[in-house]
């Protein structure tokens, strides 16, 4: 049976991942950061599913979870490490809490990088393993290569792993280890629900709270009318068994003007556009 590392499975997309991969006869270790999270979905996914209990802003946790994998496949390489985990910082960009940026960079950058350094070995760096050399699949975002007003410090998180996965995928050819991007658009998880909630009441001195509370309203009704995050399971699973995978899969709803609009219309007329639909304009 082959094994993937799914980081950030207590719901989302990293749930429907472990859902989907159970399902097509991988063996799970998914990472959660609660003891509940585990017991919930060993329940549910039954002997396909081991959990692993890290955050992957904490290394020394990730190391010993790297071990622990290492244990179980007995010699044997990882077929697949998806690199999940991740959180939605927003705000404008002058007025963001510096902290919750660095958390934003911590958690969606670094963390990749740890967990990717802590199970490379397994993947087939460490060459004393036996088996093919496995694949990983970073989840970046629509917003790593387009950035909407108000979501700067999760674009900026997001941009980061595109440049970070190009690299990477270049540099572990010497291995024949591949790396494949995804990157979603809005998809239909509870996290829309804990959108709604976002105090902005902080910002209820800014020139901006006007437009930011028409951007909450635009933005969580794009989420709720999402993907289904098992479109995602889905493409998670193609890009890590497909014979020649594309080095980025897009997944993004939308009619197909929106989408040539969004992609080949000038910078500028995307800038206008966007302006006029918050009412960014300069009074």
């Amino acid at each position: 049976m082959k094994s993937v590392v799914v980081t950030g499975v207590s719901t989302g997309i990293g749930h429907a991942a472990a859902k989907v991969l159970a399902e097509k006869g991988f063996h799970v270790f998914g990472s959660v950061r609660k003891e509940a999270d585990a017991a919930r979905l060993k329940k549910e996914l039954g002997a396909s599913f081991t959990a692993l209990i890290f955050d992957v802003t904490d290394e020394a946790a990730i190391r010993a979870a790297a071990g622990e994998v290492r244990a179980a496949l007995k010699g044997e390489t990882l077929a697949g490490l998806v690199n999940n985990a991740g959180i939605a910082v927003s705000g404008p960009l002058i007025e963001v809490d510096p902290d919750d940026f660095r958390k934003q960079m911590d958690v969606n950058v670094t963390g990749p990088f740890l967990v990717t350094q802590a199970f490379a070995p397994l993947l087939g760096a460490d060459r004393s393993l036996k088996g093919a050399p496995g694949r990983i699949v970073n989840i970046s975002s629509v917003g790593g290569i387009r950035a909407m007003p108000f979501i700067g410090p999760y674009a900026a998180s997001k941009f980061a792993i595109e440049g970070f996965s190009e690299a990477l995928r270049r540099e572990l050819m010497l291995f024949g280890i591949g790396v494949v991007v995804i990157g979603p658009g809005p998809v239909k998880t509870a996290i829309w629900d804990k959108a709604e909630e976002i105090d902005i009441t902080r910002y209820s001195n800014s020139p901006y709270l006007p437009i930011l509370e028409k951007f909450q309203k635009v933005f969580i009704g794009q989420g709720r009318d999402g993907l289904p995050a098992e479109t995602l399971g889905k493409l998670i699973h193609k890009a890590l068994t497909a014979p020649n995978p594309k080095v980025r899969y897009s997944a993004v709803k939308g009619r197909l003007a929106e989408k040539a609009l969004m992609a080949f219309a000038p910078k500028r007329t995307l800038d206008k556009v966007i302006a006029n639909m918050l009412g960014l304009k300069k009074q």
